[in-house]
């Protein structure tokens, strides 16, 4: 059951604690040592301390705390965003909403950003942290299909962010693009999947819907690409 409409984040309040689990360890999603991301992590600018209170809460309490972007993900994000200083941004996947956090830090005076996240209690969760930020009238959160809302939204986006279900990605892809403005930027995340796409054969739809995608962008070419082993790894596309 969505969200009544477009939610600007000031109209909604978290009712409490959502999230009860049984605290694992998260997969590792890293391709570098810890020590050398501990490394990297110290040299990067600090992030808000909204945004640490939330990775601390997210990798306590979350079963799947490995979702989230961290530190030097983010701190890309960030960096993208403010030298774009977009006036949309569309995040398909929200989580928890760190990444649409660093995402918003760049946004335009005028600027929106619209987040999609197809489960409700993490939209919860993320709808208090937009309340709590300085970016609360400008994050507009949307609870269901992204397939479906996508295309009620007219919007032309100086810049998207997919991480969203994988079996989905060119889905996303194919939607979004017609309505990227020339020299807009799509960031994809996962695109190497745990290292499955290093694998032969690939194994998993998971790991095989990225690959698809991976050659779906590569073959395409109305669009640059840059592919970095940032965490999961990222692929950069810019409109030609």
């Amino acid at each position: 059951m969505p969200f009544p409409g477009p939610l600007v984040m000031d109209s909604y309040a978290m009712p409490g604690p959502k999230i009860h689990v049984s605290l694992q360890k998260p997969a590792s999603v890293e391709f570098i040592s810890a020590e050398a991301l501990a490394y990297t992590e110290k040299y990067c600018s600090p992030p808000d301390p909204l945004l640490e209170e939330l990775e601390q809460l997210t990798s306590q309490t979350h079963p799947k705390a490995h979702m989230l972007s961290g530190k030097v993900q983010g701190r890309f994000l960030s960096f993208i965003s403010k030298m774009l200083n977009p006036s949309r941004i569309l995040e398909i996947g929200t989580f928890t909403g760190y990444s649409a956090l660093c995402l918003a830090e760049g946004l335009s005076e005028e600027g929106q950003l619209h987040t999609i996240e197809l489960r409700e209690e993490d939209a919860r969760l993320a709808a208090s942290y937009f309340n709590r930020s300085k970016w609360l009238e400008k994050i507009i959160l949307h609870s269901g299909n992204a397939l479906e809302i996508i295309p009620s939204l007219d919007e032309t986006w100086d810049l998207v962010f997919i991480d969203a279900d994988k079996v989905h990605y060119v889905d996303y892809y194919d939607i979004v693009l017609p309505r990227l403005r020339k020299g807009g930027i799509i960031i994809a995340d996962n695109v190497l999947f745990h290292g499955e796409v290093l694998q032969e054969p690939l194994k998993g739809k998971n790991a095989r819907a990225i690959q698809a995608f991976n050659d779906r962008v590569q073959q395409d070419e109305s669009v640059e690409k840059l592919m970095l082993t940032v965490r999961d790894g990222l692929l950069v596309i810019r409109k030609k």
